[in-house]
């Protein structure tokens, strides 16, 4: 190598406290130009953080060595190896095949004519342009200091997007738990972009805020709601069983204290609530001490998150109460009926079905929220005709039908969607698939999605249930029924997914077993 390498120290770049890493890819097939760019570059720091080096020889080595990396923050590219255009295939293979528009590509060439600069960089994705024969140390250093701050950049920028991208899809629809849960993540993952990018951080409420059912109902039982990176999937786990030592310390200080208390490597922030305990936020890995800004964020952060978090919990307790209310007043009219828990099976199998015909979240909510009112009309059905041991006479059975239009008549009034759902349930889960079914002899796709689960899930439950007039049914007869009545009772496709899932709705018949044989349809 004829160029001249020399040292040079950055003076002008401060220095901050960070860990890690950034990753430089030399491709290059000169063994030469790899040792002589890992020696110029073998004291460099950048915030706090030095080079590690990654070699390849070729360019089809370079393109394997992208995929088993998707963090190298420069690759310093020769133009001519195993072809005159090895380097700007890899250029144009990590733009456009890998898509990847973050890592900066530097251009190293020993023949600039072969590849003239000004075609290079109007017609190739890359960053800078170098003959080797002028990178000195010292361009060489620049170049790559200059490099490393657009990759930074730009990376915290695209956290910044991935963090946004979550809380606007949440927005859409804030105030379902799921939502919610996407929101604080996204929330997460902005503050932590912000910060500098910490490693791990976890939304931490206790059992009382906390919108799952947890076995506890102590106050000072703290669990992960959301987690990032270590925390990642420990939602509902206990505080003191994923923060240790001092850190675990930290965290029980803040909420005694109701104080932000900060770390060396991690900070906890205490997230005042309208309830008595409040929440915290728990970042670790901090790539560097926090500045005044950062702070004042953190705590703008922890006081307007815990609100949202606050004002959700409220709607999702008064929507429980809705439910319990509409659950509690099903299994009142199934008492007045028999004794069993017919309810509450075709609650779980209604739900299990919908899911598997891929309804949304807030679909199938809706639908098991209503469904327990489906038979609400049987309260106008004369007691001889509901509890009659044998079969029903014609006219028995005309009377009998009513209970569809009458139970449509008693919900229809209201504005609620739910009670509107439930009407519709009411008077239209006996309607047929192919159209011989009653009130209306609604067929196929006019039948209400809601309305022909309601029905597999009804008839299901009654042929494998001993009632007044029948003992129950193995479930191969059952299963039987339904393989000939699809298309024809029933919706082809429910049918499918009730065969296909057969195992977890015999759970549910296990699950909710009656307390005595006798029940009623």
């Amino acid at each position: 190598m004829s160029d001249t390498f020399l040292f040079a120290e950055d003076t002008d770049e401060p220095e901050c406290e960070q860990k890690g890493t950034w990753k430089v890819l030399i491709v290059d097939d000169e063994p030469e130009v790899h040792s002589v760019t890992r020696l110029a570059l073998s004291d460099f720091s950048f915030q706090g953080k030095g080079l590690s080096f990654i070699s390849a020889h070729s360019g089809e080595e370079a393109k394997k060595l992208f995929h088993q990396h998707n963090d190298i923050a420069i690759v310093l590219l020769d133009v001519v190896m195993e072809t005159d255009e090895a380097g700007l295939e890899v250029a144009q293979y990590v733009r456009d095949d890998l898509c990847n528009y973050f890592t900066r590509i530097i251009l190293r060439t020993g023949q600039p004519g072969q590849a003239p600069e000004r075609d290079v960089i109007v017609n190739y994705d890359i960053n800078d342009y170098k003959s080797k024969t002028e990178l000195t140390a010292q361009k060489l250093f620049t170049v790559v200091i200059a490099s490393l701050r657009s990759y930074r950049d730009i990376t915290v920028i695209e956290e910044n997007r991935k963090g946004l991208e979550k809380i606007i899809s949440a927005s859409a629809d804030l105030f379902t738990i799921r939502s919610l849960e996407n929101f604080i993540e996204g929330i997460i993952q902005q503050l932590s972009s912000l910060l500098g990018g910490t490693q791990d951080a976890a939304y931490i409420t206790s059992a009382v805020a906390a919108p799952r059912p947890f076995d506890t109902s102590e106050p000072d039982e703290f669990y992960v709601f959301t987690g990032k990176g270590e925390y990642q999937g420990r939602e509902g786990a206990l505080l003191q069983d994923v923060v240790k030592g001092d850190e675990l310390k930290a965290c029980q200080k803040a909420l005694a204290e109701k104080s932000m208390i900060y770390g060396e490597e991690y900070v906890v922030a205490y997230c005042q609530s309208k309830n008595a305990y409040g929440s915290i936020l728990y970042l670790s890995g901090m790539p560097r001490k926090l500045n005044s800004l950062d702070k004042k964020l953190l705590k703008i952060f922890s006081q307007n998150v815990q609100i949202a978090f606050d004002n959700v919990l409220l709607t999702k307790e008064i929507e429980d109460t809705q439910r319990e209310i509409i659950e509690r007043l099903g299994q009142a009219m199934e008492k007045s009926f028999s004794v069993g828990k017919h309810i509450e099976r075709m609650i779980e199998t209604c739900e299990i079905l919908a899911k598997a015909y891929g309804l949304s979240e807030a679909e199938v909510e809706m639908l098991t929220l209503a469904v327990p009112l489906h038979d609400v009309g049987k309260l106008k059905v004369p007691t001889n005709i509901i509890r009659k041991p044998g079969p029903l006479s014609e006219q028995e059975r005309e009377v009998a039908k009513t209970h569809a239009e009458v139970g449509y008549e008693l919900l229809k009034g209201s504005r609620r969607l739910i009670i509107q759902n439930a009407a519709m349930i009411a008077r239209d889960h006996h309607e047929h698939w192919d159209g011989n079914g009653y009130p209306r002899g609604l067929k196929g796709g006019r039948i209400h999605i809601f309305s022909r689960i309601t029905a597999i899930a009804d008839v299901y439950d009654a042929l494998r249930s001993k009632l007044f007039h029948k003992e129950a049914w193995p479930l191969e007869k059952v299963l039987e029924v339904f393989k000939q009545q699809r298309g024809k009772q029933f919706d082809p496709k429910l049918v499918d997914l009730l065969l296909e899932n057969i195992n977890k709705i015999e759970a549910v018949q296990q699950k909710f077993p009656d307390p005595i044989d006798i029940r009623l349809l």
